[in-house]
């Protein structure tokens, strides 16, 4: 018969990682299945973790590993969960290399994807001088001339939220920019530039922009870039069993991440609007806590076998 794991943890980035050292540490048997294929692969470093700041994402996952390794009841699987099946205490997973597991609780840590980057060369910046949050990378190009490629009501959020790091600041809305007539005056008084024309490419050298030029010919000048991505849920798994979603594509989840199906949790990313490590490590750190402390409470109330 097919060993029942206490959790099935699937993803494996800070809040997978963090989950599975937390269960590990409380002596609970934990299969971690794992694609390899990081969101944050494409930057060079990760920022503002405490004791890990301007480590790379590779170096980050191979020491947490290595960290969790001392803990033999939790193992890694590479490979992309694909189905799951059953209820609290029973769920079935399946693989995309064609295997099985059993699990008494499942935790998402699947994250969030990048839909297909439709701007000519944005793709050759992001993660080198294109980026998406300033308390992830604003350091690296304070006091710098910025573009924000955003609009509407984020763009003015986004200027004064990346205005700490620098005032050279440039917004382009590659198309109409949505704004309200308050909300452009307000970027005027701060000396923010508008651009409205559609973007036609990014130029770049080895990965570092120099110019955004747009379709009527102007060409901006810049050493980064600031905008917001198009995403989606790292996996359709937690609406395949019946989890809340919000229309952003957010696991809807409590304190410690438990989601509204029983025995289902998430943490990390799809589960936050707070995209960064750190805040990622601790979502999984208290998911952790809240599955163990849930196997904790079903095993203490379990009858107990030679006993009236």
């Amino acid at each position: 018969m097919k060993m029942t794991h206490d959790c099935a943890i699937i993803g494996g980035g800070p809040a997978g990682l963090n989950a599975a050292l937390v269960l590990g540490r409380a002596r609970k048997n934990v299969v971690v299945i794992d694609e390899g294929r990081p969101r944050n692969g494409v930057t060079r470093h990760t920022h503002g973790f405490l004791t890990r700041d301007h480590i790379s994402p590779s170096e980050f996952r191979r020491i947490a590993k290595e960290e969790i390794s001392s803990y033999p009841s939790v193992y890694f699987e590479e490979d992309t969960a694909v189905s799951i099946t059953g209820t609290d205490g029973d769920f079935q997973i399946t693989t995309s290399q064609g295997k099985s597991y059993r699990s008494k609780k499942v935790l998402f840590a699947i994250g969030m994807k990048d839909l297909p980057l439709d701007i000519k060369g944005l793709a050759d910046v992001y993660g080198k001088s294109a980026f998406i949050c300033p308390y992830c990378d604003g350091w690296e190009l304070r006091e710098q001339p910025l573009v924000l490629i955003v609009k509407g009501a984020d763009a003015l959020h986004m200027a004064k939220m990346i205005s700490g790091w620098t005032n050279h600041l440039t917004i382009c809305t590659n198309g109409p920019d949505e704004l309200t007539d308050a909300q452009r005056e307000e970027l005027n008084q701060h000396n923010v530039s508008i651009f409205d024309s559609p973007i036609f490419s990014i130029e770049s050298n080895e990965g570092m922009v120099q110019d955004v030029v747009l379709e009527d010919s102007t060409k901006i000048s810049c050493n980064g870039l600031f905008f917001r991505p198009k995403l989606v849920t790292g996996s359709d798994l937690p609406q395949q069993i019946g989890c809340e979603i919000t229309e952003t594509g957010t696991v809807i989840v409590d304190h410690f991440g438990k989601t509204n199906v029983p025995g289902i949790y998430s943490a990390g990313d799809a589960a936050s609007q707070l995209h960064q490590a750190i805040i990622a490590a601790s979502l999984g750190s208290l998911a952790g806590v809240g599955i163990n402390n849930e196997l904790n409470e079903e095993a203490w109330n379990k009858p107990q076998s030679g006993k009236e």
